[in-house]
């Protein structure tokens, strides 16, 4: 009788032994199944936050080179105002300057 309670002891012992192991890699599954689910989150966020960077950078690049190119064609149209106005001012004023010119270099000074 004693041996078929060692056998039934050892049987019994395999069996716990069986199911121990299959809790163990259970719970590794779970682990490494929780673990990719973790790096795909981690991944979609920072993919995410990549792109939410990308269009801020971009909207700035745009708000700069926009700004700066309306700022160069307004100073362009302003510069060639001013041009104009001094050619008008100049040509009004020629004859005066040259009347002055041609007075001053044939009058004698005593």
């Amino acid at each position: 009788m004693d041996s078929f309670r060692g056998q039934g002891g050892i049987q019994m012992l395999l069996t716990a032994e069986q199911e121990a192991q299959h809790i163990v890699s259970s719970a590794r599954n779970l682990k490494i199944k929780r673990l990719k689910q973790a790096q795909e989150d981690a991944d979609r966020e920072v993919g995410l936050y990549r792109s939410h960077l990308e269009a801020e950078f971009q909207k700035k690049i745009a708000e700069t080179s926009g700004s700066s190119g309306f700022n160069a064609k307004r100073l362009e149209v302003d510069t060639e105002v001013k041009i104009q106005n001094l050619k008008e001012s100049a040509s009004t004023i020629s004859s005066d300057v040259i009347g002055m010119l041609i007075k001053h270099v044939t009058t004698l000074n005593n």
